[in-house]
């Protein structure tokens, strides 16, 4: 080789061509025990039951073997010049990270077996990892869910998120009352992720626009003298199941510009040198702040500019690099899905980026961004909606503010040349809602821009098309399309269910964990003896793990022979976790009457967090376990009725109950679940539901029969018109029942040294502007319980209905969902990987 070949070649040398690391126990043994030792620093004097360091260890040892397979996901991505999809959400509830990646490596018995001879449990070291404090309830978790499916399908798709600091807040319960503390998950660091400052944008708030002229002459806007950070990228590998790819979610971290200010630190002015750090730094230290108060609010609106502006400028400054400033293919190769209202600033800020930043004109910029914006709405609650103050916005993002007015100029003309002259029609369907207080509708702003608009759940998709966006449907009918929410199998059933993950694929063959439809095969075996009754030990084997739990965590000591009723999500009022406990009155009611002839011994868990500004949702859950401490204590009610409230619900403990549930309480008024994706989880797991014609319930209920479903309330519809004359006291008059119930509460029974704490909620029951309609559903809700003991007595009927709700949930895999997103809106190849070689 002649010298200046040499000199080319070795000039920049391909670090990254390594060997493959091998995947066999003795492989991750040896790799185990070099992390442990030579980069942790431990050593024969270290006490050998601190696992932490041993966690870390194995997860380094897990990490490579992503890291090999994520860099060659990439490199198929950029050598395929392949379309992509960017998810933005403000949630992304991921849980912990090792068990899931072992499981899609492949590597759980393997290591298991490496680990052993090393004298360590697996279980033990999986255990040390706290959940990732990067979402709330449903929404995050599904878009996780989706991610693994994107993966699993080989869909090039990046989740776009934030780095919370403390997540949403860690729940405990004083007195019955829910305490928030900090959720620091982060820290003993994230061994999972990987810095990457190199692509740090920078976010720019407050300051004003002005005019200049660029070199041919035209117009441009600048966005000057404004309170800028740093948004610094941390990428999380997303492993596919078993087929090399891996791809990312990227989250973002706020940080200020400057770490300091040393002249101020030197005068000593401590606090003042390094305010602007921590004012930077605040944008990303909490999951969903208090929004009851006017900070809170402005730091909310932060958050979520702080999310779309950081990620839109990362895609695009990638495709300008890699396409040397070519913008002509933009909206050919990219499309950004926002996932709910959260990340609607994206709408004005890739306007602001391709017009301010890049040079197009308008129409050029609103042709990108109609055409790679898409909109995925998860709520019908018209308060859930983001909308924000004018002044706010002209406050935070003047320059986006300024972009919005004229979009929504020239959406109004259009709306006026569709209906002429009717000005209400226009004032209903304007960006701007006028009032003493002008606010962004960020809903409709969405909705105007994106190419395609979602709901995620049949009924909910109507209800949308119907009420909320009617205005919006009558005008662009073909944006709007339907994508039923669903969970990932691999998560919900192979990792936190493996023995009836093993019974099935006993049964059936183990295809069902890429094709989830696979599950029907198990309808013919419902009816035989062997396999139910092996069915039923799996489930008194996860009762068993669920009470222990219980007993760990709530001091209430669960039977497995008894049925367990539960019911865990966010806490809200539209929820009805009021209408759950108002029953187990009832139930205690009935034992201290002597009506326990025939009874079913319940066990009913309750849990999930209420926002810190949410006061009856508090007082609800105050309810709830000033109940519990009642009924549990009370020596005439022993094993028939136990009540617990799960504290700092989460997905690790999610993990622990849904295998564990007999019956899954789905009990929401009609017509305001957008979804629901714990009722899948359960439903997959072979709980029954209990539920009303809401969400994905209508759904379940089609797939697995009527039959093998609880079902009572009023409809959508009943309930809209019932509302038009509603009158809570004269149902409850008309009902013993709730009469009862409602003179346990009157009295005191619950909080006989807390006087008159439950007003609020007595009186939310009777009042005839309740929009849960608690009080309607009471009786048919009593009904349906009545039925659900009667069916739990009869072991064998209900151990079918239990393997019927298993072998009907093959619609309800996130792998469908994603297949019809990218069939219907997104239209992306899928890219294998590079194999590891």
């Amino acid at each position: 080789m002649d010298k200046e070949n040499f000199k080319s070649e070795t000039a920049c040398p391909d670090l990254t061509n390594l060997p493959p690391l091998g995947m066999e126990p003795a492989d991750l043994e040896r790799h185990f025990r070099h992390y442990y030792t030579n980069y942790l620093g431990r050593d024969r004097n270290c006490c050998s039951t601190h696992y932490h360091y041993a966690y870390d260890a194995l997860a380094l040892v897990v990490r490579d073997r992503l890291m090999e397979r994520w860099k060659n996901t990439r490199y198929a991505y950029e050598e395929s010049d392949c379309k992509r999809t960017y998810y933005l959400s403000l949630e992304f509830l991921m849980g912990r990270t090792l068990g899931n990646a072992v499981l899609n490596l492949g590597l759980d018995e393997k290591l298991t077996q490496a680990l052993n001879s090393i004298c360590l449990e697996y279980e033990d070291l999986e255990g040390v990892e706290p959940d990732a404090g990067l979402g709330n309830g449903g929404l995050g978790r599904l878009a996780a869910c989706f991610l693994d499916s994107c993966a699993t399908l080989q869909l090039p798709v990046q989740g776009y998120g934030i780095r919370y600091e403390y997540g949403m807040f860690r729940q405990h319960i004083v007195n019955g009352y829910q305490v928030e503390e900090p959720d620091h998950w982060l820290r003993i660091g994230n061994i999972w992720e990987i810095k990457r400052p190199e692509y740090s944008q920078r976010i720019k708030f407050c300051g004003y626009s002005e005019a200049t002229s660029d070199v041919a002459g035209r117009t441009r806007m600048r966005w000057v003298n404004t309170r800028d950070v740093l948004a610094v990228p941390y990428d999380v590998p997303i492993p596919g199941y078993r087929n090399g790819t891996v791809n990312t979610l990227r989250l973002w971290k706020a940080e200020a510009t400057e770490e300091f200010d040393l002249e101020e630190f030197n005068s000593g002015d401590y606090t003042g040198s390094v305010a602007s750090k921590n004012e930077a730094e605040k944008i990303t230290m909490v999951l969903y702040p208090n929004d009851s108060s006017e900070n809170g609010k402005e730091l909310r609106l932060q958050q979520q500019y702080f999310l779309a502006s950081a990620s839109l400028q990362d895609v695009l400054n990638r495709w300008l690099i890699t396409e040397q400033a070519d913008l002509s293919r933009f909206a050919e190769k990219n499309c950004f899905q926002l996932n709910d209202t959260h990340p609607s600033c994206a709408v004005p800020e890739l306007m602001r980026l391709l017009m301010d930043d890049q040079g197009l004109s308008w129409d050029e910029a609103w042709d990108i961004t109609r055409s790679t914006m898409a909109y995925t709405n998860h709520t019908l609650l018209p308060e859930a909606l983001e909308r924000w103050p004018v002044r706010m916005f002209q406050r935070l993002l003047p320059r986006l503010l300024e972009i919005i007015y004229e979009i929504n100029a020239r959406f109004l003309k259009q709306v006026a040349e569709r209906w002429p002259g009717d000005m209400q029609r226009q004032r209903r369907m304007s960006l701007i809602e006028e009032g003493p207080e002008p606010q962004v509708r960020m809903a409709f702003l969405a909705i105007v821009a994106s190419f395609s608009v979602n709901g995620v759940a049949e009924l909910h998709s109507k209800l949308l098309r119907e009420g909320l966006f009617h205005d919006f449907y009558e005008l662009w009918p073909e944006k709007f399309n339907n994508k039923t929410n669903g969970v990932t199998q691999r998560r919900w059933l192979a990792y936190s269910n493996p023995e009836l993950s093993d019974l099935i694929s006993e049964k059936i063959g183990s295809g069902w964990v890429t094709d989830l439809a696979q599950l029907s095969r198990l309808r013919p075996l419902a009816d035989d003896p062997a396999v139910q009754q092996r069915w039923q030990q799996v489930k008194y084997n996860n009762k068993v793990r669920l009470a222990e739990m219980v007993a760990a965590d709530c001091g209430v000591k669960f039977s497995p022979d008894a049925m367990f009723d539960v019911q865990v999500k966010r806490i809200h009022e539209y929820k009805r976790q009021l209408l759950n406990i108002l029953h187990v009155i009832h139930l205690y009611d009935r034992i201290k009457r002597g009506d326990t002839h025939n009874w079913t011994p319940r066990c009913v868990l309750i849990g999930g967090k209420a926002a810190p500004g949410y006061a009856m949702a508090k007082q609800i859950i105050k309810l709830i376990n000033n109940v519990a401490t009642v009924v549990n204590n009370d020596p005439a009610v022993g094993s028939l009725l136990k009540v617990a409230f799960i504290p700092n619900y989460r997905v690790s403990a999610m993990e622990v109950i849904c295998p564990g549930a007999d019956l899954s309480e789905q009990i929401s008024t009609a017509g305001k679940e957008a979804s629901g994706t714990g009722n899948m989880k359960f439903m997959l797991n072979g709980a029954l539901t209990v539920g009303t014609l809401d969400g994905a319930n209508i759904e379940i209920r089609e797939e697995v029969g009527e039959d093998n479903f609880f079902l009572f309330g009023l409809t959508a519809e009943e309930a809209e018109e019932r509302r038009k004359d509603y009158d809570p006291l004269a149902i409850i008059a008309g009902d013993e029942n709730l009469q009862r119930v409602m003179q346990l509460l009157q009295s005191g029974h619950f909080s006989q040294f807390e006087a008159g704490i439950f007003d609020s909620i007595l009186q939310a029951i009777q009042n005839p502007h309740d929009p849960w309609l608690v009080a309607a559903d009471f009786s048919d809700y009593v009904a349906a319980q009545q039925r659900v003991a009667q069916a739990y007595r009869d072991q064998t009927g209900w151990t079918r209905m239990s393997i019927l709700n298993t072998a009907s949930a093959g619609k309800f895999s996130t792998d469908r969902t994603m297949e019809e997103y990218n069939a219907k809106i997104w239209n992306l190849s899928k890219i294998p990987a590079f194999p590891v070689e």
